[in-house]
């Protein structure tokens, strides 16, 4: 695939992504779609070039899917898992990071100008670390520095991505519309 390349816009002239101060923010499926398409037209305004877009599973995988099939460019998928813990503990355990051997692709070679794509900046570094992971086993293939988008920044991210839609000046825990189904199981469900 080709490099995207939509029309020039100087980035100073980019609205500044909405400051949120909450405790807790309820996200729907229609608030979720929304904000991905937000944050797809933050970058195609920007006129950002990326001929592969990477995407960190599991939060990011939406994003990935969505951008793949709105820029008609290759998706390719990082698994990091950092959040351990049981039920209502997951949200404040993050731990050790645990990276996928390879990255999931269907393409033979990565693309050379990379965009990485999650749901959310919280500590930053799980975007910190799957740079530096890329840059050590796929850096000979880059030849720009890989662009970050995310839906939610959050204030206490040491990492600053390229793109968000939201700036979370409180950090608040996020609910997902998914988010039920990291403490139910299958055998819960009632099928008629």
């Amino acid at each position: 695939a080709g490099l995207i390349s939509p029309r020039s816009v100087v980035r100073s002239h980019f609205p500044l992504p909405y400051i949120i101060k909450m405790k807790d923010i309820y996200i729907s499926w229609d608030d979720y779609n929304r904000k991905i398409e937000q944050l797809a037209k933050k970058v195609y305004d920007d006129n950002c070039k990326f001929n592969q877009i990477i995407c960190i599973a599991k939060g990011g995988l939406r994003v990935g899917d969505v951008f793949s099939r709105l820029f008609n460019v290759p998706l390719a998928i990082l698994s990091v898992e950092s959040y351990h813990g049981d039920s209502d503990d997951i949200k404040n355990q993050q731990g050790q990071f645990t990276f996928s051997r390879d990255l999931a692709k269907t393409t033979p070679n990565l693309g050379s100008h990379v965009l990485l794509v999650d749901d959310l900046a919280d500590s930053g570094k799980t975007l910190s670390k799957s740079i530096k992971w890329m840059e050590l086993f796929y850096g000979f293939y880059l030849e720009e520095k890989i662009k970050t988008a995310v839906i939610w920044h959050k204030s206490t991210s040491s990492f600053k991505p390229d793109y968000c839609v939201d700036y979370l000046e409180d950090s608040p825990w996020i609910h997902m519309p998914f988010e039920k189904y990291e403490t139910t199981n299958i055998k819960d469900f009632k099928f008629e």
